[in-house]
C-alpha cells in the first residue's frame, strides 16, 4: 500500500485546486489524481490513502481510492472519477437560487454522516489527535496550550463518524449519487469538531479566500450557515441556535492551530491567538 506509482502529467489535465493540493483528471480513463503541494511529506499521502480506503470499505459513499501516485516531486493518490459530478459549492455558484435547497440537503447529509458508527479500530479519535498535537508540538503560547488541554480533558468521546473537513466543497453529486470527497481527515468523535470549522468558514473567512475556495461571496456563505444550522438541529428557535453556535467556539479554537500547522507547516500567527484565545474556557 505504501508503493507510489509514477504518473505523467501529460496524460492528465488540471481540473481543480484547493488549499493543500491540486487535482488532475486523466484524459482517457475515469480517474482523478490528487497531488499534495510541494513540501508535503510522502507519508501524508499514505495516511490519507489508508483513511480513504477505510472510509470506502465502511460503505460511506465516497469515490473509490485506487492507488498512491507521484509526479516525481509531489505525492498523492488516484481516485475514481464520477462523471458529471458537481460539488455543492459549484451548484450554488452556478445556480444561486438553489442555495437554500443545497444548504438543507447538506445539513441532512452531514447529520446522517454524524450518526454512522465508525470503525474505531481503523480510524483515529479526533479528541486524541488534538491531545497529541498539543502534547507533542510546541506551536502555541503556554497559556493557550494549558487551556486547550484542560478543555480536551472534558470533551466527550463519541464513536461516530466525522468528516474532518466538513464543507460544501467536499460533497459532490452526479444527480443520482451524493458522495463525500477529501476524506483524509476522517475520524470519529463529537460533531462539534466538524461544525466548529464549518462555522468559521461561513462567518470569518476573507473575501479572496472564500471566492477562491468556494466560488461564492462571503455573504452567500453566511446565508448558507443560516439555512444549514436550523436544518441540522431541527429547530428555528433563535436562542437554541445561538447557544449551540457558542458551544462550537472552543472546538474551533482548539482545532485552528492544528489545521494551520497541517496546511502551512508553520505556527499560527501570534495575532490570531488574540482572537481565538477568548473562545477557550
Amino acid at each position: 500500500m505504501n508503493h507510489y506509482e509514477t504518473i505523467h502529467l501529460e496524460d492528465y489535465f488540471q481540473s481543480g485546486e484547493g488549499g493543500t493540493a491540486v487535482s488532475y483528471t486523466h484524459k482517457t480513463r475515469p480517474s482523478l489524481a490528487k497531488l499534495y503541494n510541494p513540501g508535503f511529506e510522502a507519508e501524508r499521502a499514505v495516511e490519507e490513502f489508508r483513511t480513504a480506503r477505510t472510509v470506502f470499505e465502511m460503505g460511506i459513499p465516497t469515490p473509490e481510492p485506487y492507488r498512491l501516485v507521484t509526479d516525481g516531486v509531489r505525492y498523492g493518490a488516484e481516485y475514481e472519477l464520477v462523471p458529471g459530478k458537481r460539488s455543492f459549492t459549484r451548484i450554488i455558484s452556478q445556480e444561486p437560487d438553489r442555495l437554500e435547497e443545497m444548504s438543507r440537503t447538506f445539513a441532512r447529509e452531514a447529520k446522517a454522516l454524524h450518526a454512522i458508527p465508525a470503525d474505531t479500530t481503523r480510524l483515529r479519535s479526533y479528541k486524541q489527535a488534538m491531545k497529541r498535537f498539543y502534547e507533542e508540538k510546541d506551536l502555541v503560547p503556554a497559556d493557550f496550550k494549558r487551556r486547550a488541554l484542560a478543555f480536551l480533558e472534558n470533551v466527550p468521546e463519541s464513536p461516530t463518524c466525522l468528516h474532518g473537513d466538513l464543507h460544501i466543497g467536499n460533497i459532490i453529486t452526479d444527480g443520482k449519487r451524493t458522495l463525500w470527497i477529501d476524506v483524509g481527515e476522517f475520524s470519529y468523535g463529537v460533531p462539534e469538531w466538524d461544525l466548529g470549522i464549518l462555522w468559521t468558514m461561513t462567518q470569518n473567512m476573507d473575501k479572496a479566500r472564500v471566492e477562491n475556495l468556494f466560488h461564492v461571496s462571503p455573504e452567500t456563505m453566511k446565508a448558507h450557515w443560516a439555512f444549514f444550522l436550523p436544518a441540522y438541529l431541527g429547530t428555528d428557535d433563535g436562542q437554541v441556535l445561538d447557544a449551540f453556535t457558542r458551544r462550537l467556539f472552543p472546538y474551533y479554537a482548539v482545532k485552528v492551530p492544528y489545521v494551520y500547522d497541517m496546511a502551512y507547516h508553520a505556527p499560527l500567527p501570534d495575532a490570531s491567538f488574540q482572537r481565538i484565545g477568548p473562545m477557550l474556557p
